[in-house]
């Protein structure tokens, strides 16, 4: 019997980041990054001025979870062309912050630092709080390995914190940049209470329900200047209860559902990893 190929990606099986970001509880994740990166004002402007997310935000959430799947679990190839679409729309989000009065840009290292770290440390923190089991020495690989994909978009891989520690340097570094304007509220609004249209009603139960357990995760200062926090005793409920229904779930059942919802792009590299670990099985 020959050996399977071996994955030509950025990152590959055994890494980390794919048991982490390969867990359903991801798109808990995904929406605590929304949460939080509302709060950094040239993140947010970008964002107000050249997205239409309140109409079109299945569709955002797809470009985001493919983007997401493609250079994490995809081929080469396939991260190169999701990772060239962005570089593509980032050339044209540019503009002026009205809250601070700077020049704002896509294409700003300092601002994709901001998405990047957010992103990535959003799904170790989910990860962290409803399955567990990382070593301190796996949650340092996990943020070295998205060194590996941060370049993608632009991003200068010397800027990126290899560590947990890093990180959260960075974190304390960035935290007196961060505000609440009227955007970042209408923002994290939309993901805590997504109104009731005909496109985001069949979603309705579920975005609310992983929206309170992204809110759980979400640290207390930052809550604080959003305005969402609530009593810590609503927060330990919420995780308590989220935790054995994740640990319910298997892995690939979860998996191929939440590709389907977010579409057939996402799905077909999703299948193909998940083709990948049975060969490797």
């Amino acid at each position: 019997m020959s050996e399977p190929e071996a994955h030509d990606g950025y990152l590959d099986p055994d890494s980390v980041a794919w048991k982490v970001i390969g867990h359903p509880v991801s798109i808990v994740g995904g929406l605590r990054a929304l949460i939080i990166q509302a709060l950094h004002p040239l993140a947010m402007a970008g964002v107000a001025q050249h997205s239409d997310y309140k109409h079109r935000a299945v569709e955002r959430l797809r470009r985001t979870a493919y983007y997401v799947t493609a250079t994490v679990f995809g081929d080469r190839a396939t991260a190169d062309a999701a990772a060239a679409r962005v570089r593509r729309i980032h050339r044209s989000i540019r503009g002026i912050d009205p809250v601070t009065g700077r020049a704002y840009s896509a294409d700003d290292p300092d601002t994709q630092l901001w998405v990047h770290c957010v992103e990535w440390h959003s799904f170790l923190a989910v990860y962290r709080a409803y399955v567990g089991g990382l070593s301190p020495e796996d949650e340092d690989r996990y943020i070295a390995e998205g060194v590996r994909v941060a370049p993608l978009v632009g991003l200068p891989a010397e800027m990126v914190p290899r560590t947990v520690a890093e990180q959260r340097a960075y974190f304390a570094a960035v935290r007196p940049q961060l505000c609440i304007s009227e955007p970042a509220r209408e923002a994290i609004e939309f993901v805590l209470n997504p109104p009731l249209t005909r496109e985001l009603l069949p979603y309705q139960v579920p975005v609310r329900l992983v929206a309170r357990a992204a809110l759980a995760t979400v640290p207390r200062d930052l809550r604080r200047l959003a305005g969402i926090d609530r009593p810590r005793i609503v927060d330990a409920t919420t995780v308590a209860a989220g935790r054995p229904a994740f640990a319910m779930s298997t892995l690939p059942v979860l998996r191929e559902a939440l590709s389907i919802a977010l579409g057939p792009e996402t799905r077909a590299v999703t299948l193909a990893a998940r083709e990948e670990l049975d060969a490797a099985a």
